[in-house]
C-alpha cells in the first residue's frame, strides 16, 4: 500500500490537467435528449464487495443509505473468498437496492485469453440468471469491451471518464452513458427486456467520481471535497454522477479504523451534500434504470449513438498483425507517419518501415520497439520538376523490391503508404497480390501543391497528369486517409466515392501539447506597455505560409502597440533571408526575434511565452484548403490565434471560434492583432470556444478513429 501511495502521489503531480476533471468529457452524445422528467443530472451509487470483510459491512452501508433516502447497487463476487450471500441479496432486493456481478473470482485473470474468457462467461451468465442481475463490473476495472458481448447483460460498469491511477488507465472521456454495439448488428438495440441486449450490444456506464479507495487510501484525502467539486461540475453540464464505493474500506460507528479504511462519515457527508444542495434537481437511479433509459432512447429511434472514440474495442484485432509503412520522408521526424506507426505498434502490430536517410548522421537500420526502420540514402530537397520525378522514381523502385523480397518470407496484412508521391502506393503491388490491404494516406493533394510550388495553371499538362495519377492510385488502394474535410471533398469529386475516404486530422499530440483551460490572462491587452506583446510565428519559412505578411503587419501595428515583438521559429530559407533583409531596411529587425529550429518541447515553451499566435498565409489554391495543425497547438495551450478565413479552416471553426483575417491581407492581419491586444476579455471567450472545437479533434480521438478504420479494413 505504501508503494502504491508513493506512485499515486507522483502520478497526481503530472495529471492535474486531466484528473479529476477531464476537459471535453462534458460534451453530451449527439442528440442527447436529457434525463427523465427534465432532471438536471443523474446520480448513481454502486458498491463492489471484494472480500468477506466488506460483506460483513454491507448491512451497515445499506442502513446508512436508507436513512438518507438513497438506493444503490451492490456487486458481489460469485466465486471469491466468500460464499454466495443469498440472504443478503434478497434483503437488498426487498429494500429497493440492485444486485450485480463483480467479476468471477476477482483474481485479475478474467481477460487472460479470449478462449478462457468464453469459458468463464458461461459461469457468469449462469450467476446472472440465478441472481436476476443485468449488470457487470470487472475486477480492478480491467476491460475488453468487445469480449463482453458474450455476457447476457444490459450494462457494464468497468470503465471511467478519467482515472490515471488504474492499472488500465485509458479513460472513456465522457460523463455520459454510451452504447457498445456488437459487430455486425448495425447498433440496433432491443425494444423490450434489457437483459436481452447482449444480442446486439449493451450500455456502458463509466464511473465519473474517483473511487473511494483512490481518494482516501491512496491519496489520503481527509474530506470528500474532490467528490463535491466533481459533482458540481457534472451537475453543471448535465452528465451522470456515478460513484463506486467499497464497504471493504469503510469504518463504521465506533469500530477501530485501520490503515486500509476510512471513516464512513465521509461518505455520509457527501450524500448529505447532494441531498441538501441539489434537492429535486437530480434523477437518483439504479444502474439498471440508467441502462433502461439509454435502451429506451435507442429503441424509440432517437438518433443517440456512441461516440466513435468509444467504439474502440474492435482495435484489439490489430494485435499480431504485420504491417509495412512507406514514407518518402524522415522517421521519426515526420509527425503524422510516426504517430500512425506508434498507434499500430501500441496495439501489438509488427511494423517494417522504409523511409529516407539524410546523410551518415542517421543509421541505415534502427528499431523503435516493434517498429523496424530501414532508411534509403536519398535526400529530400526542393528542386525542379525533373528532380522530383527522379527522386520519387528511385524511392518507388527501392520500396517495390524491398516489399517484394520481404513478402516471400513475411506475409503482410497491411501496407500503409504516405504520399507524396501518390504513385508510391504501387510499390505495394506484390503484398497486395498476396492478400495485404493497402492504405493510401494523402497528406496533401499533389496537383494543388505542385500548382502552388511551381505556379502552374490548373489545366497545364503536369497538373492534368498528376490528377490522373491520383485517380489511379486511389483506385489501387483499399482505404484512403486524408487530413481534413476539404481534401476529402476534392478527392471524392474527381477520384472516388466519399465512403472510401476517412478523415484523420493532424491534431497535435496531446501528451506533448497538454491541454490548458483558457482565461483572460492570455493577452497583455489594454495598452499594457510594461511587458513585450509577443506575437509568434512557427512553421515552414516558405512564401505560401506568409512570413512576409507577418512582418508587414508588424510594421503597421508598431504605432499602436510599441511593445509588439514578432518571434519566429523555423529553418532558415532563402525566402526568410530576403524578408529579413527587407525588415532591416525598414528598421523592423530589432522587433523580430529569430528563435531558430525548435523541437516539439521547445515549440510548447515558445507558445507558452507568447501572447498571440498568427498563421499569416498567402492566398493560393493550397492554403485555401489547408487546416494548419498550428491552430490546434495554440488552442491546446489556451493561446489566442489569428487564422486565415479559408475553407479548410472554416469547415471546423465557426466565425466566433477563432480570430479570422482575410487570407493574404496584411492590413486586415494588422487590424486583428490590434483587436487581440486591446480586447483581452473578448479574445479569451473566443479562445474558449475554439478550445471546444479542438477537444472534439484531439489526437487521442483521431488516433482511435485511425485504428478503428484500419481494424475494419483488416
Amino acid at each position: 500500500m505504501e508503494v502504491r501511495r508513493r506512485i499515486a502521489e507522483r502520478t497526481r503531480q503530472r495529471v492535474t490537467d486531466i484528473w479529476p476533471i477531464m476537459p471535453g468529457s462534458q460534451r453530451p452524445p449527439e442528440n442527447w435528449p436529457g434525463w427523465p422528467n427534465g432532471k438536471k443530472f443523474a446520480f448513481v451509487l454502486t458498491h463492489d464487495v471484494e472480500s468477506a470483510v466488506g460483506l460483513r459491512k454491507c448491512r451497515e452501508l445499506m442502513q446508512l443509505e436508507l436513512e438518507l433516502g438513497f438506493r444503490s447497487s451492490f456487486n458481489f463476487v460469485p466465486e471469491g473468498d466468500y460464499r454466495d450471500p443469498r440472504g443478503l441479496r434478497e434483503e437488498l432486493g426487498q429494500n429497493g437496492f440492485e444486485v450485480g456481478i463483480h467479476d468471477l473470482r476477482h483474481d485479475g485473470r478474467l481477460y487472460q485469453s479470449e478462449r478462457e474468457f468464453g469459458r468463464k462467461a458461461v459461469s457468469i451468465n449462469r450467476y446472472l440468471a440465478d441472481w436476476g442481475a443485468v449488470g457487470f463490473r470487472s475486477a480492478f476495472m480491467l476491460h475488453k469491451l468487445d469480449w463482453l458481448h458474450q455476457l447476457k447483460i444490459a450494462y457494464d460498469a468497468s470503465t471511467f471518464d478519467t482515472d490515471p491511477f488504474e492499472p488500465q488507465p485509458e479513460g472513456r472521456h465522457t460523463i455520459f452513458p454510451f452504447w457498445v454495439a456488437q459487430a455486425g448488428t448495425n447498433g440496433e438495440s432491443p425494444v423490450t427486456n434489457p437483459s436481452a441486449s447482449a444480442r446486439t450490444g449493451y450500455v456502458e456506464l463509466p464511473y465519473t467520481l474517483p473511487q473511494d479507495s483512490t481518494l482516501f487510501l491512496l491519496l489520503r484525502e481527509t474530506t470528500p471535497k474532490i467528490w463535491m467539486r466533481k459533482l458540481d461540475w457534472i451537475a453543471e453540464h448535465g452528465g451522470m454522477v456515478l460513484l463506486d464505493a467499497h464497504p471493504d474500506y469503510m469504518s463504521f460507528g465506533g469500530s477501530r479504523q485501520t490503515a486500509t479504511e476510512y471513516p464512513a462519515a465521509l461518505y455520509r457527508e457527501f450524500l448529505t451534500y447532494i441531498r441538501t444542495k441539489y434537492a429535486g434537481e437530480y434523477w437518483h437511479a439504479l444502474p439498471k434504470e440508467v441502462a433502461g433509459h439509454v435502451i429506451q432512447i435507442r429503441s424509440s429511434r432517437t438518433s443517440f449513438r456512441e461516440d466513435d472514440e468509444l467504439a474502440s474495442a474492435k482495435i484489439s484485432r490489430l494485435c499480431g498483425r504485420r504491417a509495412a509503412v512507406l514514407l518518402f520522408s524522415h522517421y521519426p521526424a515526420d509527425p503524422r507517419p510516426r504517430r500512425a506507426a506508434e498507434a499500430l505498434a501500441a496495439q501489438g502490430a509488427n511494423i517494417d518501415l522504409i523511409c529516407l536517410r539524410d546523410g551518415d548522421g542517421e543509421p541505415a537500420h534502427e528499431t523503435y520497439g516493434s517498429i523496424n526502420v530501414t532508411r534509403v540514402r536519398l535526400k529530400r530537397y526542393r528542386g525542379s520538376k525533373l528532380d522530383y520525378v527522379g527522386r520519387y522514381a528511385a524511392f518507388i523502385m527501392t520500396s517495390f523490391f524491398y516489399l517484394a523480397s520481404r513478402s516471400l518470407t513475411r506475409r503482410y496484412d497491411l501496407v500503409h503508404v504516405h504520399n507524396m508521391p501518390d504513385i508510391l502506393v504501387f510499390a505495394a503491388i506484390v503484398p497486395k497480390l498476396l492478400g495485404a490491404k493497402v492504405i493510401l494516406d494523402l497528406h496533401d493533394p499533389m496537383p494543388e501543391l505542385m500548382q502552388t510550388i511551381f505556379t502552374l495553371p490548373e489545366h497545364s499538362f503536369s497538373v492534368v497528369v498528376l490528377k490522373r495519377l491520383e485517380k489511379w492510385s486511389i483506385r489501387f488502394a483499399d482505404l484512403v486517409l486524408t487530413v481534413n474535410l476539404a481534401c476529402k471533398k476534392i478527392y471524392s469529386s474527381r477520384s472516388c466515392q466519399p465512403h472510401k475516404i476517412k478523415v484523420v486530422i493532424n491534431s497535435p499530440d496531446d501528451e506533448v501539447f497538454r491541454f490548458q483551460c483558457g482565461d483572460v490572462r492570455g493577452v497583455n491587452g489594454n495598452g499594457n506597455e510594461a511587458k513585450p506583446f509577443v506575437i509568434l510565428y512557427h512553421g515552414s519559412l516558405v512564401h505560401r505560409n506568409g512570413f512576409d505578411l507577418a512582418v508587414d503587419a508588424l510594421e503597421k501595428v508598431r504605432k499602436t502597440i510599441p511593445s509588439a515583438r514578432l518571434s519566429v521559429c523555423g529553418k532558415r530559407t532563402n525566402f526568410f533571408e530576403k524578408v529579413m533583409e527587407s525588415a532591416q531596411q525598414r528598421g523592423l529587425d530589432r522587433n523580430v526575434d529569430y528563435l531558430g529550429v525548435r523541437n516539439l518541447k521547445e515549440i510548447v515553451e515558445a507558445i507558452e511565452h507568447c501572447d498571440l499566435g498568427i498563421i499569416p498565409n498567402h492566398r493560393n489554391i493550397f492554403t485555401e484548403i489547408n487546416t494548419p495543425t498550428r491552430i490546434f497547438e495554440y488552442l491546446a495551450l489556451a493561446k489566442p490565434v489569428i487564422a486565415p478565413r479559408a475553407r479548410g479552416i472554416q469547415d471546423y471553426f465557426g466565425d466566433n471560434d477563432l480570430i479570422f483575417f482575410e487570407l493574404g491581407d496584411a492590413d486586415d492581419l494588422a487590424r486583428k492583432i490590434e483587436f487581440a491586444f486591446s480586447h483581452p476579455a473578448e479574445v479569451a471567450e473566443t479562445v474558449k470556444r475554439g478550445q471546444e472545437v479542438y477537444l472534439s479533434h484531439t489526437w487521442s480521438r483521431e488516433r482511435l478513429s485511425l485504428l478503428n478504420s484500419i481494424s475494419e479494413l483488416v
